[in-house]
């Protein structure tokens, strides 16, 4: 039924599978909820320690060593957009928990192509709702709040305030898309 080669791709790539699902029922979760919760990251990060500890290809403290750098990769990239209220707390954990598993210059790569399609949902998403010039304007508006009151916390109060009347992308969705899309590409699942 399975030959051996099969068995043994599975064997080197069963962790990236792990996270392609775990991304998937947290953009599953995040479009239903608008959040991504820590049951699901806090546990993603946890066990990304210890699988690079007992199970990787650097096992003991090398290993953790470079979880730990993967896990501040991730929190770091998506920080300063939660920072200033442009993201959520379940997010900035999801991109922590891809570090944790997958280190840090795959976390790197992940966040760009995420961001990339981050972008693209949302220029679609505000297309099809015709509302290009409002939104264009609130871009400018929000970058010009940026550049001039530079302060996180006024900034994030800003942001909160205006929460209520944004059209808000849920961040897991394309940070799945994203991720599963490099991991495909680079020929990480097979």
């Amino acid at each position: 039924m399975f030959d051996n080669f099969a068995l043994s791709s599975f064997a080197d790539t069963w962790h990236v599978w792990l996270v392609t699902i775990t991304l998937v029922v947290a953009a599953v979760i995040d479009g239903l909820q608008l959040r991504v919760p820590n049951w699901l990251t806090f546990p993603m990060i946890i066990t990304g320690w210890i699988y690079s500890v007992v199970l990787s290809s650097y096992p003991g403290w090398e290993g953790l060593w470079y979880s730990l750098i993967g896990t501040v990769v991730g929190l770091a990239l998506l920080m300063p957009a939660y920072a200033i209220g442009g993201m959520g707390a379940g997010d900035v954990k999801l991109m922590a928990g891809i570090g944790a598993w997958m280190w840090g210059t795959v976390t790197c790569y992940a966040f760009a192509v995420s961001a990339i399609v981050g972008g693209i949902i949302a220029v679609g998403m505000i297309l099809w709702r015709g509302q290009w010039g409002k939104h264009q304007a609130q871009f400018f508006y929000i970058l010009d709040e940026i550049t001039t009151v530079k302060d996180p916390e006024k900034l994030a109060e800003i942001a909160a305030e205006r929460k209520s009347r944004m059209f808000l992308l849920p961040y897991g969705i394309p940070m799945a898309i994203g991720t599963i899309a490099y991991f495909a590409w680079n020929g990480m699942q097979l």
